[in-house]
Parts: C-alpha cells; structure tokens; sequence
C-alpha cells in the first residue's frame, strides 16, 4: 500500500507510469480471483485504493499547472 507522501514526492511522468504498473498489477489479480489462484482478495481493494490515490494526486499536481 502506497502512502499519499511517497506518492506526492513524485513527478506527474512518474505518477502516470505508476497508474499503468498498478492498472496491470489490478488486471492480474482478477485474473488470478477469477481463476482461484488468489490467496488475498482484499490486495484487489488496496491496488485499487493505490491507483485512486495517485490519480487524485496526479489531478491535483495538474490543476496547480
């Protein structure tokens, strides 16, 4: 779980690399649930949660442009 200070110490190009890598990591993991392969399904809320806070962030850093 990603913590909004270590999220807001990066740069909006690294922001947007970041939700691509944890809109992958999310797709895997349905896969993995859909499959029955997943161990912890609450990791899909969290990834979730991750890719929600650094969306808002990414917004924020755009808005101040």
């Amino acid at each position: 779980m990603m913590k909004a200070k270590e999220v807001r110490s990066m740069s909006a190009a690294e922001l947007e690399k970041k939700v691509v890598e944890l809109k992958k990591d999310l797709f895997m993991l349905r896969m993995q649930h859909a499959t029955n392969q997943l161990d912890n399904p609450i990791k899909i809320a969290e990834v979730k949660r991750d890719i929600a806070r650094v969306k808002t962030i990414l917004h924020e850093k755009q808005i101040e442009r």
